[in-house]
């Protein structure tokens, strides 16, 4: 007994904790510290929205889920249970996942959690269990996403009479239900329901259209009562709005959402963060008057638009809304509609099956029985020659398609170059095959030069080291022979070439056998001794090979040329054959 009365006790504590979830997540977001009671009601309720993510819910998809749960046929006043208000909005939140990507679903138990408890604790303040029609309707339709102005239309469609005027007594229970919200957030000191609230926005007792009705909760400013209401609509829009502007009193580099500046100080903004809780430096002061901005121009576009503003070309007063229709716009026909949402009313959803083919049944009995043979006939032969004209028109259109799919392809094969076009021409063949083939052989000769030249360029390392061996035996014989003259050895000496890595190395052949295989202006140097300059003679040497190599280069690029020539002619002579083939 007492282990049940403790988890009794657990379950009603966990219960509660809950109820007052969001609430306690909507403390801990401190809005309180926001100066002005209109932007603290609207930042309030604008978490509450996001939270229980109605603001994924559109004004009209709310709409088509109250008709599609029968609320349409419901009185204002009529009471439904918790149990019946949660499969409702289990149904929008399903359908919300239906339509959203599968990377951003929402957790629906959760959000159908919150939203449950907050509706309960708000319109259900006695615990009854139960909340009327009017009340549920008011406050989905006022929370949820989507256009105000959509939103006012519905709303005003369920305060209006049949001819399209509002009807005093249910605007009054209108605020009186939607006026309980900013009272749930703990803001009804400053918005809550009153006797004289009609009054403040309709002082004048007169028949109130729909844009009348529009223009008035559309104005600026809106009544007193409901000022927070589009205030929330701009919240949402301006939320990701960026301000390259620097904050004059946080001096943050830029701003997100709202940005303020005085009129009276000049260049004096303020983030919303710093005019919401009432900061103010310098000569500036929170009494001055502030400017709302929700969105930013640089001073080109503001110059431009000024100028177009003088010049006429940009309209100086834009209406808030389109004007509507003043008659009442007619409901739509849903006598024979069949709810097809929730899965616990499948036996409903058969009864009303069965009933409407009964009733189309018995229409189409009556209509048998009332047409007489001869127009029955006419309306055969009329819906034969029907068929047959649209069975004309469908193999047309398949012969369109089948004469469009064969011109694309006609066009696809004429636009790219095939063997068949190459070969109608032999000669262009054959100049292509011997151009082909006098490239290669330019390729195998350059390869053999460059073979031969790394050959050389080895010989030439081995005759500079058997020069400077010379050298040092000159000079040595210099040292040692007291009858030489300074000068003779620095005549004789030459400029040390780069060092390679073989320099060091002894030679064991004789300076005949280096010379085997190089040029003739090597070996003629050579032949007539050191005297001779042989450093200019190998670099002429190198030269010459340096030409030989640029030459054959230069012959290969003519070679390609010509081929990519020949190529292109070709292409261009098969391309005139088609073309002459066709002409003809």
């Amino acid at each position: 007994m007492c282990h049940r009365m403790i988890e009794e006790g657990s379950k009603r504590g966990k219960a509660m904790v809950e109820k007052r979830q969001l609430f306690m997540e909507m403390r801990a977001q401190n809005f309180d510290v926001i100066r002005l009671s209109t932007y603290r009601t609207a930042c309030k309720l604008r978490f509450v929205q996001k939270r229980c993510n109605l603001h994924l819910v559109d004004v009209w998809n709310m709409i088509e889920a109250f008709r599609d749960n029968g609320l349409n046929t419901l009185d204002h006043n009529a009471e439904i249970n918790v149990s019946r208000l949660e499969t409702i909005l289990s149904s929008i939140y399903y359908q919300l996942n239906k339509r959203l990507p599968t990377t951003h679903q929402i957790n629906v138990e959760q959000s159908i959690g919150l939203l449950l408890n907050f509706m309960v604790a708000t319109y259900d303040s006695e615990s009854h269990g139960k909340l009327t029609v009017f009340s549920m309707k008011a406050m989905l339709s006022t929370m949820c996403g989507g256009k105000i102005v959509d939103k006012l239309r519905y709303i005003f469609s369920q305060i209006s009479d049949s001819n399209g005027v509002m009807m005093f007594a249910k605007f009054d229970q209108f605020l009186r239900e939607v006026l309980k919200l900013p009272t749930a957030v703990f803001e009804g000191p400053s918005f809550g329901y009153t006797e004289h609230s009609v009054r403040t926005c309709f002082p004048q007792q007169k028949k109130i259209m729909l844009n009348t009705f529009l223009d008035v909760l559309m104005a600026d400013p809106p009544p007193q009562c409901l000022v927070w209401l589009p205030l929330m609509h701009r919240l949402a829009n301006v939320e990701n709005v960026f301000h390259p502007v620097e904050c004059s009193y946080c001096r943050s580099e830029s701003m997100m959402g709202f940005r303020y500046r005085c009129q009276q100080c000049h260049g004096y903004q303020l983030c919303q963060s710093c005019f919401w809780r009432g900061h103010a430096n310098g000569p500036h002061s929170n009494q001055h008057q502030m400017k709302e901005h929700s969105s930013w121009k640089s001073p080109a576009k503001k110059l431009s638009h000024a100028i177009s503003k003088s010049l006429g070309c940009v309209p100086i007063g834009e209406p808030p809304h389109p004007v509507f229709p003043e008659q009442a716009e007619r409901p739509p026909e849903l006598t024979h509609t069949v709810v097809l949402e929730s899965p616990s009313r499948l036996d409903e959803e058969h009864r009303l099956i069965a009933r409407y083919a009964a009733r189309l049944a018995a229409e189409a009995g009556n209509s048998t029985q009332q047409c007489p043979p001869t127009d029955l006939g006419f309306n055969f032969d009329a819906n034969k020659q029907q068929r047959q004209l649209i069975a004309e028109l469908e193999n047309k259109n398949r012969e369109i398609l089948q004469e469009i799919q064969r011109l694309r392809l006609e066009h696809e094969q004429a636009s790219q170059p095939t063997p068949e076009k190459a070969q109608q021409n032999p000669t262009l063949l054959t100049e292509l095959r011997l151009l082909r083939h006098r490239k290669d052989e330019l390729e195998r000769r350059m390869s053999a030069l460059q073979e031969s030249r790394r050959e050389l360029m080895v010989q030439l390392e081995g005759l500079m080291r058997l020069l400077k061996d010379e050298e040092q035996k000159q000079a040595s014989q210099s040292g040692g022979s007291p009858h030489s003259s300074p000068s003779h050895g620095a005549g004789c000496s030459m400029p040390m070439p780069i060092r390679s890595t073989s320099a060091g190395s002894t030679p064991t052949h004789t300076p005949q056998d280096c010379l085997a295989g190089v040029g003739g202006d090597v070996l003629e140097a050579f032949a007539h001794g050191v005297p001779r300059n042989l450093r200019n003679d190998l670099l002429v040497a190198a030269d010459s090979i340096t030409n030989t190599m640029s030459s054959l280069v230069k012959e290969l690029h003519s070679v390609d040329d010509v081929g990519v020539e020949e190529e292109t002619n070709m292409r261009n002579g098969g391309d005139r054959g088609t073309l002459r083939v066709q002409k003809h």
